[in-house]
């Protein structure tokens, strides 16, 4: 793909080409200096973002940087001989470290890759052409190796980089291990069908390839075919590890290319002792942390890429991202109260006011709210800081003793966005948004973390630069700064023309010249950034032998003569610039009278039936109330809505007796008249949907005395127009009306008048203990609504609901997570959807997690976690008990005594073919349980 591109000089096809495109006219304006990330970026060529985004990575990888510059001019040579026969220049790596010094030190916006490509010998089109980046970095290690033999940087891209892995071949037979080791620069990676990082170095290192059937393997010591397992393991782990991500894919059904943009996943931090051969080190020998990640854009025949990289030696100035407030969850009460005390001037409050402002906040006590989940609100005290003598409750940082962290553990890190020549901060959790879709990550950059940095590199980018690149960028800086003077002068340099009073008179209202009087006008340029009292300086030394003071007046010269127009602001403070009218200011014009101060301009969008679009200008009084405009303009059949950030209907106003200003209405703003009334105050409006399934739906309708007949649906439901919400094709939604209820009844309340719909008269639904209410957002199963005595103001908290009747009490929403096979650790927690209609035993979860996962459910063992208690209840795999009144089998259920496993309850898995650990507890259940005993011991002895 690359042909010639990194061949050295002395190969044939190399020519040194032109700079003469390259070098800026003398008029033109100067590279702007850096942002206010104090980082610089590299200019795109016109395709080359794959080779910016690299570049980039390797800059902020200082092992790498210093091994570079590491290479004295003895070793390298010098560029200004690489013209010369007899001379060995080693071009590559002298172009690279200046970019490098350019990157780091010189004060310019972004800098110029265009001696690094010349270098590797591209010529004008090949830099608009784009490549993958993935090929490049292998291409450009090997040009960077193959540059440097001889030297003492020989070997540091095989020291950073270079990793082994062994293949071994197990003969099942006799035992006979035939192994091959490989080496490698990056870990490719695949991506289809998996789901994370994790999943894929899985499958390359810890699953077996069984060689068996049709596809046996030649024992060299059997000496025929046997049956074999095939597997691979990580021998050498380098200090920087990359992986190359398979995103792209090819179709064979439709013969062409594709592009992953699933989800897959990636962690921050990973340790790869399972992947290992040799796992008996300390965990530090196989910890890594990411610190770059390349990004693309687009599709499999283009796009483009740009880079996520930590800023290791902190040379950047990271600012905070503008993000919007955070909606305040009120399910969540240490977010309301965390939000409480921000809110407060001293950044504390009494324990004992918490519960009014608590109240005020949410409209709801703590005891209602919190009590029975959380305990009584004194437990606040434990999680925030608490002044026993003062009774003031405030955040508190638990400081560690220096025994148990370095001093590593203080400094925080921040992440960049690197895209060509704009550099912009970002969060940490912004990585996770590059996790899918047609922008996601394409390569990985890890680094072990045993990797420290010392303290002169931290803020000091010219830490280890040789000192003749230094005095470069220092050359390099001052020559910028005087063209950048030399602009801004020009740039805002004016000519002005002064007019004399004395040497006109007034005629016909317009200046004329003074008749036999030379010419009244001179010559003044004058830098326009300095203030008036300047200008007024520079006359008064032009004119000697002036007296008194000095009115300056812009002046125009029309047809009749010259003519006066505004007069300089006496203020000497202010700029030449700011005195005048500013050029190119945009106004809008639009149509009806100007509002006054005491008025807001609204424009409103009508919608009839035939879906036209009429828009209607008003003003109206900023302190009038929604309800007076509503009748006067519309009548009593309408309500306002509101466009959203995207401009798109939002919730209605529903307020109507708030006045424009108390709802943030300005000038400008686009309301939605639309036709209907709104649900009286205190009441919601919800459309219930019947889970239908004709399976069990027509075989309860045939039980009835008057039921209709197979197949025939309840009267009064419509067809669903949403998709199944179930893995069956025979499953869906159906529309059976809509009641309008207080937000003050509780959810019994709900399901009670739910049945009275006619569409659910003739459904076979003996008590509301057999229906499920789900609430339904974005055409999908939200969440169930629980707690028979909760009231739907603290479920529906909106006007509008969307709720789903489900008649499958048995099916139970539950968190799987699988455990790590040698840790005392689990993979993160998936969802399962387990239908215990039929049979809820322990052997059908244990059934329903094997097809899961892909095992035998007799090597799965299973545990319920006690979050509250911190401990597991395994689940035997006896699945009946004997009744001692009627000697019969009873089936024993996971619904009842002693699991009662309900939704929302997490279920440990460990498959007992790798992992011979049966113990469920983790290392935080540990910390828990004696976080437990402790407060009980307290409590004793209180």
């Amino acid at each position: 793909m690359f042909g010639n591109l990194f061949e050295e000089e002395e190969e044939e096809g190399f020519s040194s080409t032109s700079s003469k495109g390259r070098v800026s006219k003398v008029g033109d304006e100067p590279p702007p200096p850096r942002g206010r990330s104090n980082l610089c970026g590299i200019k795109n060529q016109g395709g080359t973002c794959y080779l910016n985004s690299l570049l980039q990575t390797l800059l902020f990888t200082p092992e790498f940087r210093e091994e570079l510059f590491s290479l004295v001019p003895d070793e390298l040579g010098c560029l200004e001989d690489k013209d010369k026969p007899e001379a060995k220049v080693r071009v590559i790596p002298l172009e690279l470290q200046r970019l490098f010094a350019h990157l780091l030190l010189v004060d310019q916006q972004s800098a110029s890759t265009a001696g690094l490509t010349d270098s590797f010998g591209w010529n004008s089109s090949e830099g608009t052409n784009q490549h993958d980046v993935q090929e490049l970095n292998r291409i450009l290690f090997s040009a960077l190796e193959h540059s440097l033999v001889g030297t003492s940087g020989s070997t540091f891209i095989h020291r950073l980089y270079h990793g082994t892995i062994v293949n071994s071949i197990v003969c099942k037979e006799c035992g006979n291990v035939s192994q091959r080791q490989e080496d490698f620069l990056d870990l490719t990676v695949c991506v289809c069908g998996l789901s994370s990082l994790e999943d894929a170095l899985w499958n390359m290192f810890v699953a077996e390839e069984l060689f068996e059937g049709n596809n046996l393997y030649r024992c060299a010591q059997c000496d025929r075919l046997v049956t074999a397992a095939k597997s691979a393991k990580l021998r050498k782990l380098p200090p920087f590890m990359t992986m190359s991500l398979l995103r792209f894919s090819f179709d064979f059904a439709k013969c062409e290319r594709y592009k992953e943009t699933g989800r897959y996943s990636f962690p921050l931090t990973i340790n790869l002792r399972p992947f290992c051969e040799q796992a008996d080190g300390d965990d530090s020998d196989y910890s890594y942390e990411l610190f770059s990640v390349i990004i693309h854009k687009g599709g499999c025949y283009g796009g483009h890429y740009h880079v996520y990289i930590k800023d290791v030696d902190k040379l950047g100035r990271w600012e905070p991202p503008v993000m919007l407030e955070p909606k305040l969850q009120e399910d969540d009460p240490l977010s309301i109260v965390t939000t409480i005390i921000a809110q407060e001037s001293s950044k504390s409050v009494l324990l004992d006011q918490l519960g009014q402002k608590l109240m005020n906040k949410i409209g709801s006590s703590w005891n209602k709210k919190f009590r029975k989940q959380y305990g009584p609100i004194c437990k606040v005290s434990l999680v925030l800081g608490f002044d026993y003598l003062t009774k003031l409750l405030s955040f508190c940082v638990h400081a560690k003793p220096e025994s148990c962290c370095n001093a590593w553990s203080f400094i925080i890190y921040h992440w960049f966005d690197l895209n060509d020549s704009t550099v912009t901060s970002i969060r940490e959790s912004d990585i996770e948004k590059q996790f899918q879709g047609k922008e996601s990550a394409y390569m990985l950059f890890y680094r072990k973390t045993q990797l420290h940095r010392p303290s002169e590199a931290l803020n000091n980018p010219q830490y280890k630069v040789p000192s003749h690149l230094i005095q470069m960028a220092q050359e390099e800086n001052i020559r910028l700064q005087q063209l950048r003077e030399e602009f801004e002068a020009t740039n805002n340099t004016v000519e002005l023309r002064l007019h004399l009073a004395p040497s006109y008179r007034l005629e016909n209202g317009a200046l004329q010249p003074v008749r036999n009087e030379p010419s009244g006008s001179t010559a003044l340029s004058f830098d326009r950034r300095k203030t008036v009292g300047d200008l007024r300086l520079a006359i008064y030394q032009m004119q000697e032998f002036w007296e008194g003071d000095m009115a300056l007046t812009v002046a125009k010269s029309l047809p009749a003569g010259l003519h006066l127009y505004n007069t300089l602001t006496v203020c000497e403070e202010s700029s030449v610039r700011d005195a005048g009218v500013r050029l190119m200011t945009t106004l809008t014009l639009c149509p009806g009278t100007s509002p006054k101060a005491s008025q807001v301009c609204l424009l409103f969008e009508v919608f009839n039936d035939v879906s036209f679009t009429s828009f209607v200008n008003l003003a109206f009084l900023f302190t009038k109330m929604i309800s007076l405009f509503i009748n006067v303009f519309l009548g009593t059949c309408w309500h306002l809505r509101r466009l959203d950030w995207c401009e798109e209907v939002g919730e209605p106003l529903m307020d109507e007796d708030a006045s424009l200003s108390e709802l943030k209405i300005g000038n400008g703003e686009t309301l939605v008249v639309t036709e209907g009334h709104l649900p009286s105050k205190g009441f919601l409006k919800i459309s219930i949907w019947l889970y239908w399934d004709p399976k069990i739906m027509e075989r309860d309708f045939n039980h009835t005395e008057n039921g209709p007949a197979e197949g025939q649906m309840p009267a009064g439901t419509t067809h669903n127009q949403l998709p199944p919400v179930c893995n069956g094709n025979a499953a869906e939604l159906r529309r059976v009306g809509q009641i309008e209820i207080s937000d003050e009844a509780t959810l019994e309340d709900l399901k009670t008048q739910v049945l009275t719909l006619p569409a659910l008269q003739e459904v076979c639904v003996p008590t509301t203990g057999f229906m499920r209410v789900w609430q339904l957002e974005g055409r999908k199963l939200a969440r169930i609504l629980r707690g028979p005595q909760a009231t739907l103001r603290s479920e529906c908290c909106t006007l509008i609901r969307t709720l789903m009747v489900r008649r499958l009490p048995k099916e139970v929403l539950l968190y799987v997570k699988m455990g790590i096979p040698g840790e005392r650790s689990y993979y993160p927690s998936e969802e399962l959807v387990w239908n215990a209609t039929h049979d809820s035993s322990p052997r059908s979860l244990r059934t329903c997690l094997a097809a899961r996962y892909g095992l035998s459910p007799d090597s799965l063992l299973l545990a319920k976690h006690q979050p509250d208690k911190h401990i597991w209840e395994e689940i035997s795999n006896w699945t009946q008990q004997v009744s001692k009144k009627k000697k019969k089998k009873k089936t024993e259920s996971l619904l009842g005594t002693p699991f009662h496993l309900k939704d929302g309850d997490t279920v440990g898995v460990k498959n007992l073919l790798i992992d011979n650990n049966r113990n469920f507890i983790t290392l935080e259940d540990e910390q828990g349980q004696q976080r437990l005993r402790e407060e009980a011991e307290e409590r004793r002895k209180g």
